[in-house]
Parts: structure tokens; sequence; C-alpha cells
């Protein structure tokens, strides 16, 4: 840098006592009455091939015309420091070097229309961060790659008509309002000019925000020709952007669990995001101070729908934040945000009083940490059950007699640094914890909890303590709670049953490797065994009632079986078992004055006689006692 700037001001020096002009330009010095003044240079010689390098350094405008030259090299203008204009326009030019440019920091307008270049670096435009205009109109470029955008937001305007674009990337409108997010200003610094007429635009919803620009009243964007036309497809052929009518494009809008969040410190937190579009949008966390977001998992279970989750364990105060969920297609983006709030002064706390234990003084007015916050709206809202019990399995801890439990996760470096913090804080008021802590017993046991009791000698009772509990040999998992000496005693709770865990009592200052420690082991979890006894119970009383009517059952078959094998039966037998009584009918005839017709039927047994009319069925019967005043009667 001190060498250009050397080679400026000898040049600069030189030129002043020797000014001169490449031999196929035109030089013009603009002087003022101060005796300053700006050059500016002229280069149409038709015969010129290559960029002149002896251009006067104190020049401002540079203009290269109607030439031969097909060429910018590199560097080509690196001694023209205070070139504010440069023009190469309706040459030949085909290639443009990456760093054809370098240096040019003051340069506000860049144009090279009319001219054969396919593709242009547009990477050397952080060469010129002061750059406003760039004309690239009347060439052959036919793609704007996305790696361009962030060298295009300071440009005010942009003329890339008249060559052979198709599309653009969708992120390009995102740049400029309205898409960008800032408010709409009427300031007239603030407008952005476009020039894309002229290209053979494929309407889809890769330039759906540009089509919707078109159709605005009212916008910050101002294109040069209103009247773009699609090319295609081919039902869109020939029809103006304002009237084309795009199929199967829509807009992400998103929608969150919760808008605000208050959870406690230590708690695990679950953020959902929901969105729909055409074609499906994309979702993105992010947290308003840019620290990196991470745990978070989306799935898409149909077209234009797609949801995400983002977990939070054990959160710190550092977590607490404004946390915005992006959904973003080629249509357009949105998003929205989620406010987290962590409430409390502990991690872990004692939990709430059980009834029979006495969890002792330190747990009044202490904050509860439940396991795991869930807002409400999560559930309520559809989402594809597979997938969200599957994550939310990964994420949940593991409940033990019906009730969740909180396993706040750290990693081993975590654990290390909390340790060295411990031991490092009040070195001068260090103390053997070993000495100060005795009678450390375990009380109280049950299937998922125990009561840990200690006496503490030697240290205030204020002093904190924190008790430090995890299953035999899983350093991992280790859960604590925060206490003070004078407390005596402290619940444990969350355990599973039937397990062997190690406690330990570390005090603040204490020497290292000499907490007291002991083991313990839950009891057998009791449900299980009570459910067992009720079974026996009620299948002990299953089989008494049933017994009996079996045996019935056999006695029954058995006297049939024997009945039916004695067949000596008398005749008394017989008719004591029949329903029916067999009885003689005989018969007689009437007294005289009965009809000739009639006769008797007498029954054998000693009640009364009953006699029985019936009438002849014979036809001779019938015709010999017919007459006139009687009729033959059928009596049965």
């Amino acid at each position: 840098m001190r060498r250009l700037l050397c080679l400026h001001a000898f040049l600069c020096c030189l030129t002043m006592a020797h000014p001169f002009c490449p031999s196929q330009c035109t030089c013009v010095f603009h002087g003022r009455t101060d005796g300053t003044g700006t050059r500016s240079v002229l280069c149409n010689d038709p015969d010129m091939s290559d960029i002149p390098v002896n251009v006067p350094v104190d020049t401002v405008k540079l203009r290269i015309e109607k030439t031969a030259v097909r060429r910018v090299p590199t560097e080509a203008f690196y001694y023209l420091v205070d070139l504010r204009y440069l023009w190469i326009t309706y040459n030949s030019i085909t290639s443009v070097d990456t760093g054809s440019f370098y240096n040019l920091k003051v340069l506000h307008e860049l144009r090279l229309d009319g001219n054969m270049i396919s593709m242009f670096p547009w990477e050397s435009l952080k060469e010129m961060p002061m750059l406003k205009t760039l004309d690239l109109h009347n060439n052959r470029i036919n793609n704007v790659p996305t790696e361009a955008i962030p060298y295009l937001r300071n440009i005010t305007y942009l003329d890339l008509s008249s060559n052979k674009l198709t599309t653009l990337p969708s992120e390009l409108m995102d740049i400029w309002p309205p898409f960008n997010g800032l408010p709409v200003s009427s300031n007239a610094s603030q407008k952005v000019v476009l020039g894309l007429q002229d290209n053979p635009w494929f309407c889809d919803c890769k330039i759906s925000k540009m089509i919707e620009i078109s159709k605005m009243a009212e916008t910050p964007v101002i294109l040069m020709d209103l009247f773009l036309t699609c090319a295609g497809p081919e039902n869109l052929s020939g029809v103006l952007f304002q009237h084309a009518e795009l199929e199967n494009c829509v807009k992400p809008s998103v929608m969150t669990s919760a808008t605000k969040i208050t959870s406690p410190l230590g708690s695990n937190v679950l953020l959902r995001c929901d969105a729909s579009g055409f074609p499906t949008p994309t979702l993105y966390w992010a947290k308003s101070d840019g620290s990196p977001v991470s745990n978070t998992v989306q799935e898409s279970p149909g077209d234009g729908i797609r949801w995400s989750i983002m977990s939070l364990h054990g959160i710190l105060y550092k977590d607490a934040g404004n946390y915005s969920c992006k959904a973003k297609n080629v249509a357009g983006s949105v998003e929205a945000t989620i406010s987290l709030t962590v409430a409390g002064t502990i991690g872990t706390t004692v939990p709430p009083q059980r009834p029979g234990i006495d969890t002792g003084p330190s747990s009044v007015g202490t904050t509860i940490v439940p396991p795991t916050f869930i807002p409400d709206s999560f559930m309520s809202t559809v989402l594809p059950r597979a997938s969200t019990i599957a994550f939310y399995r990964k994420l949940k801890p593991t409940p033990s007699n019906g009730l969740q439990k909180s396993k706040v996760k750290q990693s081993k470096n975590e654990q290390g640094s909390n340790v060295t913090k411990l031991a490092a804080d009040e070195k001068s008021k260090k103390s053997d914890t070993s000495k100060s802590i005795r009678d450390l017993k375990i009380v109280e046991e049950t299937a998922d909890s125990a009561v840990l009791l200690w006496t503490a000698d030697g240290l205030p009772n204020d002093a904190p303590l924190t008790v430090v509990y995890s299953p035999y040999g899983e350093d991992d998992t280790k859960r604590t709670v925060e206490t003070n000496a004078g407390s005596g005693k402290v619940l444990l709770d969350g355990l599973s049953s039937g397990m062997r865990y190690s406690v330990c009592l570390v005090a603040k200052g204490a020497a290292a490797g000499k907490d007291p420690c002991i083991d313990f082991y839950t009891l057998d979890n009791v449900e299980d065994g009570g459910q067992n006894q009720l079974f026996i119970i009620v299948s002990c009383i299953a089989c008494a009632l049933v017994l009996p009517l079996i045996i019935l059952l056999l006695y029954k078959i058995l006297a049939l079986y024997c009945k039916g094998r004695n067949t000596g039966l008398n005749e008394e037998d017989l008719e004591k078992e029949s329903y029916v009584k067999f009885e003689t009918i005989s018969m007689k005839q009437r007294n005289l004055n009965s009809h000739p017709t009639e006769l008797w039927a007498r029954r054998p047994t000693n009640e009364s006689e009953r006699m029985l009319l019936c009438s002849r069925s014979s036809i001779d019967s019938q015709m010999s006692y017919k007459s006139e005043s009687s009729r033959s009667e059928y009596l049965c």
C-alpha cells in the first residue's frame, strides 16, 4: 500500500509537471477558479484493441467507447485511485477478469453495456464498496447466481435488460423493499431502479416476487419498463407480468406453539413452529443475539406443509431471549417470534412435600422445577403422530410410578467446570467437609425416593451445600439439589425402584476428593406385588365359585347315565313316570231318545261318563236321515 501511494504521488507530480494524454484518447481538464479541477478522458478510436495504461492519474471519469477492445485485464485501473465514473460501453468485450477493478475504492458508476459479456465476475464488486450504478444491459448474461446477492446490496441502479435471463434467484428481491422487512419510505434516496425488460422470462414461482412488484402501485423498487412479458411456460407466453396468475405458488404462512413462554431455571423446553405454502417451505430457527441454534428437527408430512421443533435442555439464563422461526420458499418468506423468559434462582430444587415425608424448612418458598415445559397448544395442534411421539420420547425424561422425572443432562466438561468453580471459590474459607459433616445416612427409602440426613459441625447453618446423586457408576446422569448445612435433611426424588445409588454432599470451598458419600438401595416397586396378590385372590374366589358348579354338572351326567341302563321298569313305574294316562274307549248304543246316528263313547274311569257326539261321515247315512225341516250336524 505504501508503494502504491508513493507511485500515485510520483505520477501526480509528473502529470502536473508534464501533463500528457494517451495518443488514442482525448483528455479534458475541468478547472476551477481556485486552481483545482477534475480530468475526464475519452478513448473512442475504432483501432484501439487494448485498455490504455497511461491514463492521467487524476482522472475522475474514463470513457472507453466504440473500440475493438475485447478484454478487460487484471488491475487495469489500479492506479486510478480517484476514478469515480468508468464507462466501457459498446465495445467487443467478451471477458472481464475477477481483479479487473482492483483498488477502485471510490468508484460510483460502472457501465459495461453494449458488449458481448456472457459471464460477469460478480465477486469483483467487493473491490468497489462505493458503487451505486451498475449497467450491464445489452449483453449476453444468462444467469445471476445466488452468490452475487451480497455484492448487490448497495446498488441503487441495476440494469440487466436486453440479456438472456430466464429467471433470477428468489433471494435477490429480498435485499430490497418491500421484501427486506424495512419500513417503506418515500425518501427518493432509498429508491431502487431496476431494468429487467427484454429478457425471455420463464414465469414460475422463482420470479413471483418480481411479478408481485410489477403489480404494486407504489413501491420503492421502480421498474424501467412496467410492461414485462412472460416467454414461458406455454400457457403464459406473451402474457404481461401484471396479468400473469401463477398456479401452485403460495407464499408461506407460519404459526408458533406460543408467543411468550416463561419456564423455570433448569427445565426442558420445546418450541414448535408450523408452516404452510407452495412449494413446501423450509424452516430456520435463529436467536435474536445471533448465537447458534441446535437440537432442531423438521418434517414435511405432505406437500405444502412443514413443522419443526427445537429443544432446549436444562435452560440457563443465557437461553432467555427471542427465538425466531422463519419459513421460506421461492414465493417469499415470513417469520414468527417466540419470547422465552427464564424464572427462578436455582436449577434443581427440593420437590414438593409428599405425605408422610418432612422435607424440612429448606423446602419452604422454593420454586419447583417441572421436568419438561410443553405449551398447551403444542399437543392441541395437529402433528404427524408417529414423528411427534418419536421426537418427544427422545427428549422426554423416563417416568417413574406415573410421575415424569426431570433429568438435566450435563456433559463431562460442564461437570468438570462446575466442580472447578466450587473448588476455586473462596479459597480462604476452605474446610474439610468429611470432618464438618457427619452421621450421613439414608432413611425412609421408598421405591422412588429417599430422605438423606446429616449433622453439620463447624459449618454455619446458612452455608450452601450441594447434594449430588446418581445411579451407582453412572456419572453422566448426576442430579443436584441445592440446600444449606442447617437443614440437615433433603428429599431425593425421581429414583428408580430396586437400584443402587450414590449420594455425596459438596460444601462450597471444600477440598477436592474429601466429600462425604454413601451408597443406598431403593425398595422394589410394591405396586407390582400388590397387583399380583390381588390377582391371586381373585383367582381363588373364581375357583371357589366355579368348582361346585362343575361337580354338580358331573353328578347330573352320571345320574342320567345310570338311569338309562335300568330297563326293567314295571307298568306302575311307567305309569307314575308318564305324563299321559292311557285310556280305552268303548262304543255302545244310545238310549231310545237319541238320534240313531249318534254313538256313545265311554271311558272306563272313576269319573262320570261323558258322551261324545259325532256325526256319521257316511254319505249314505246323511242321505237316509236328511229332510227338508232338518239338516245334518257335524259335532266333534
